[in-house]
């Protein structure tokens, strides 16, 4: 099964917006992209800050626990230019990243606004959508820059983006690696997909009753709503 459902929200078939995290979530943790950013991290902190590579990653590890993101982090104590910071870490290789054919039909089918809400930036997630081929089915993008640096889970920012493009939250879900980043979204009423990935520290809260689908295969997802429009449309 492509998901499991631990309690219900709105019915899958009846969603006007869908939303998505981006990284680990609209492509598998497996291909380990991911390590690219954390590693220019790394760098970014070894030539910033004047330390060795093997002090780099303590540092962005206790950032980000500490922080929320190691950009957070950075910022706070160390008055980085987050843009700056930000364009180095995303000069990243996405050849890694597979292509997806059953996601991209997916995305096509699926009726109703699908919007990306990222703790990266607008040009990572553009990248990123036009290297898996569904830029085209995507209506908007709310980055970490729109939230004013302030990451998920922050609950400020989910008002933020709920304003912004005039979202219902009861007919409303979103999509996430993070499990503690559905908290807020919950909240508001917004029904949650975690997908399940192989990082520990994504599972984190993943028991928690705030959560209503648990995504093994996020196409397989995709393509169950599809089928239950289908069905209501009948």
């Amino acid at each position: 099964m492509p998901y499991t459902t631990r309690r219900e929200g709105c019915p899958l078939g009846a969603i006007e917006t869908w939303i998505f995290d981006l990284d680990n979530t609209l492509y598998p943790a497996s291909c380990r992209l991911f390590d690219q950013v954390q590693n220019r991290m790394n760098e970014y902190i070894c030539t910033r800050l004047s330390l060795s590579l093997e002090a780099a990653g303590e540092l962005r590890r206790r950032y980000f626990l500490d922080h929320g993101t190691t950009m957070n982090g950075l910022m706070a104590v160390n008055r980085i230019d987050p843009h700056e910071f930000l364009d180095f870490v995303h000069d990243i290789d996405l050849s890694l990243v597979p292509p997806n054919p059953a996601l991209v039909a997916a995305l096509q089918t699926l009726s109703g606004r699908k919007l990306v809400y990222t703790n990266g930036s607008v040009p990572h997630a553009e990248r990123l959508l036009e290297h898996l081929g569904i830029s085209a089915a995507f209506s908007g993008i709310f980055d970490i820059v729109a939230s004013e640096f302030m990451p998920k889970p922050a609950l400020a920012p989910y008002y933020q983006f709920l304003r912004r493009y005039g979202v219902e939250p009861t007919r409303a879900i979103m999509i996430e690696d993070m499990a503690k980043n559905l908290a807020p979204a919950a909240a508001l009423g917004i029904t949650t997909a975690w997908v399940r990935t192989n990082v520990d520290w994504a599972a984190i809260e993943s028991d928690s009753d705030y959560i209503h689908h648990v995504v093994e295969d996020l196409a397989g997802f995709l393509g169950a709503a599809v089928e239950l429009e289908r069905g209501e449309r009948r």
